[in-house]
């Protein structure tokens, strides 16, 4: 299959990489990339991308940013990073990568643990990834052409616990090797519309 990866640089998109590639031609994009640059929060560069890469079999989006930080300080403009990255980012990804994918063809988004355990300074985290849980189980009953949508919900990272940890504390983190295999089920499997945890 070809495979579209966005977020590719990221520790998940790596791992999801190292996941896939020895059985999939992989193409691997992000806002940093030099060969396949995109801007999710941009559609314009979201069209671009999916112009320049043309028809693929599998869409995987492990990319997008969120705003962490106490309630009590929190503007609507702070809580908007997250709304324009992460969520709507992700569903222009969805949105517009349906066109591009081959009948039978898989979108993966990805969501989070926060939507279901909130942490302090997590609200804005919180919110988005209960919106892309609910999109994509919407999104799964409309469709079309054999093309299936999952969301892979992952707890924090071993590897991310230098950085993330203090928002986490009890929580039990998870290898990136682990969660990549939510991203292979959905890929190469036959389930749609599912919260794949991996917690």
């Amino acid at each position: 299959m070809k495979i579209l990866i966005i977020g590719a640089t990221g520790t998940i998109g790596q791992a999801v990489i190292g996941a896939l590639s020895p059985r999939h031609d992989i193409v691997a994009a992000s806002r940093s990339s030099a060969g396949f640059p995109v801007d999710i929060t941009r559609h314009d560069s979201v069209q671009a991308l999916f112009e320049r890469v043309g028809r693929v079999d599998a869409i995987v989006s492990t990319a997008g940013g969120l705003h962490f930080g106490p309630l009590s300080t929190m503007t609507a403009a702070q809580f908007n990073v997250g709304l324009q990255d992460k969520l709507l980012g992700q569903v222009d990804l969805a949105l517009t990568g349906q066109h591009f994918l081959n009948d039978g063809g898989s979108i993966t988004l990805t969501s989070g643990i926060v939507a279901e355990e909130p942490i302090a300074s997590g609200a804005n985290a919180s919110a988005v990834n209960a919106a892309l849980d609910g999109f994509v189980r919407g999104a799964a009953v409309e469709l079309a052409r054999g093309i299936r949508i999952n969301v892979v919900s992952p707890n924090v990272l071993q590897e991310s616990m230098g950085v993330y940890g203090p928002f986490f504390p009890g929580f039990e983190a998870v290898p990136a090797s682990r969660v990549a295999l939510a991203y292979v089920r959905s890929v190469e499997g036959v389930q749609t519309g599912r919260v794949y945890k991996v917690w």
